[in-house]
């Protein structure tokens, strides 16, 4: 069975099953796609959960979390008749999750990871449960899930229990724009609760879909961030009347990161044609925060394709526990569902961005610092006006937040279940963490854009390159140049709105963004 025979997609009349990459996961969100099962992967979970019932039949040895206990009460023995009791239990008493709700979208991600994992056979679960699943996803029913709770090991427990619980007609779920029962939804679709069998709830809980969701998440948004940090980044290069020779494609050759070139190439793409830069200069260097975008946001490139790699290479794995091989007559009790691959580059993710916003904080300031024949604070009559000189505190203070979060999550351990889970990966903390610095790079360059469409303005009559000026053109269709002191936030406000939806349909940098 292929690597992704599990699943199939639909769209129209087109049926694929295919390799679930971070590409084709932003398909299916952006597409609206339905699931199906499909038949090799359906026959494979029913062979294995033929397989276990049959070993459980036969057999009185022990085996963890199917007739044992879980954690450190591994050596308590269930009886046959308590099987569904247990996992039941284990499903209602791991629900405790605390702290905000996570995103909807980031749920429903949730789901489909967790499908997916599922869809091997590897996991001893009925054909029913897997279904059920694959219903909440098509009617876009997403349960309420917490923040707070997981370890990163054992699985993210808290957070998939809370997932889980509506499969059994408990909790609560988002759904039609409002919370509704669980109960209520399986009365409306005519479902009845999923009645667990021996080893589904622990198959349910283990696995690493809380993080890998998020993972997948900020991947996607990573990557678009990413390229538009060096649009926003050559507008500011431009309006501080910078030069283009770090940029040359040689000064890269001699060094040959990739993320480094693709940098350098995008900048020259974008200035293209620029009058400004092509006009002689004063100066002969720039400050770091201009000249060395290649070498900082380059890194962070890199960094996101190693990251990106580990992610797919999570997305498709069983990662829950004990693993169950039908054909191979096993059931082994491992570590599947430890955390650490993604903690490590969750981390490694928070630190990639935070430093993409350092460096465009930095560009802002530059900006509004009263050189090259800017203004300063970039208002037409400093002193009577502060223009934008809080904006740029704004962004300082942003960036120091995100100092704050870069310490890792993954480098601390704290022991549970009696011992017995010694050793955790808190990745599921890596998660939020940079689900919250990713969110705050994204205000870090809303305002550098603000403040580099400002700059730009006062280079006229010169102009940038054409997709430079029409970009502008655009982004003035929703934030203004400040003429005079005004009410600055509202202003921020639009211009985070405009990069994170207008930009995206600019048609002329579909390719980039």
């Amino acid at each position: 069975m292929g690597i992704f025979d599990n699943i199939y997609f639909m769209r129209k009349h087109i049926i694929t099953a295919e390799h679930l990459t971070i590409d084709k996961v932003e398909e299916i969100i952006n597409h609206k796609q339905k699931l199906e099962l499909s038949p090799v992967s359906e026959a494979a979970i029913a062979k294995c959960r033929s397989f276990l019932d049959e070993k459980l039949e036969k057999s009185d040895v022990p085996i963890y979390g199917i007739t044992t206990g879980f954690g450190s009460l591994c050596d308590k023995s269930i009886s046959k008749e308590d099987l569904t009791t247990l996992q039941h239990n284990l499903v209602v008493s791991h629900a405790c999750g605390f702290g905000d709700e996570v995103p909807k979208e980031i749920v429903k991600i949730m789901i489909l990871m967790k499908i997916q994992s599922l869809s091997y056979g590897h996991s001893g679960v009925q054909v029913e449960t897997v279904k059920r699943l694959i219903d909440f996803y098509n009617h876009d029913i997403c349960p309420v899930v917490y923040q707070q709770g997981s370890l990163g090991a054992s699985g993210d427990l808290a957070p998939l229990a809370h997932l889980s619980l509506p499969l059994l007609g408990l909790g609560i779920v988002h759904y039609n724009h409002s919370k509704k029962s669980a109960e209520a939804i399986n009365k409306k679709y005519g479902w009845k609760p999923i009645t667990l069998r021996s080893k589904e709830g622990l198959a349910l809980l283990n696995g690493t879909q809380f993080m890998s969701a998020y993972a997948v998440w900020l991947i996607l948004k990573a990557k678009r961030l990413s390229r538009l940090a060096d649009l926003i980044g050559a507008i500011s290069l431009d309006a501080f009347d910078g030069r283009i020779e770090p940029f040359h494609p040689l000064i890269h050759e001699v060094r040959p990161h990739n993320g480094q070139i693709v940098t350098a190439l995008n900048i020259n793409k974008f200035l293209k044609g620029s009058k400004i830069m092509a006009r002689s200069k004063a100066h002969v260097q720039d400050p770091y925060s201009f000249r060395c975008m290649p070498q900082v946001h380059g890194a962070t490139k890199d960094s996101i394709q190693h990251i990106l790699s580990v992610i797919e290479t999570e997305i498709n794995s069983v990662t829950d526990n004990p693993t169950v091989f039908p054909d191979k007559d096993l059931i082994i009790s491992a570590g599947n569902f430890h955390g650490q691959p993604l903690a490590l580059v969750l981390d490694f993710l928070t630190i990639a961005m935070a430093e993409l916003g350092n460096i465009s904080e930095r560009r802002t300031y530059q900006l509004i610092s009263g050189k090259r024949g800017l203004p300063s604070f970039l208002v037409k009559k400093p002193g009577l006006n502060s223009g934008f000189m809080i904006p740029q505190y704004t962004a300082a203070s942003i960036v120091n937040q995100n100092k704050s979060f870069t310490m890792p999550c993954s480098t601390d351990s704290i022991e549970s279940s009696q011992g017995q889970e010694d050793h955790v990966s808190m990745g599921s903390n890596a998660a939020t963490k940079s689900f919250i610095v990713m969110n705050n790079v994204e205000k870090i360059l809303a305002i550098e854009l603000f403040n580099a469409a400002q700059a730009l303005e006062f280079r006229r009559p010169l102009k940038s390159s054409p997709l430079i000026e029409d970009f502008i053109e655009m982004y003035r269709m929703h934030v203004p140049f400040v003429e005079k002191d005004t009410i600055m936030y509202e202003l921020m406000f639009k211009s985070l709105s405009f990069i994170q939806n207008t930009s995206l349909n600019y048609s002329k940098l579909k390719n980039i963004l």
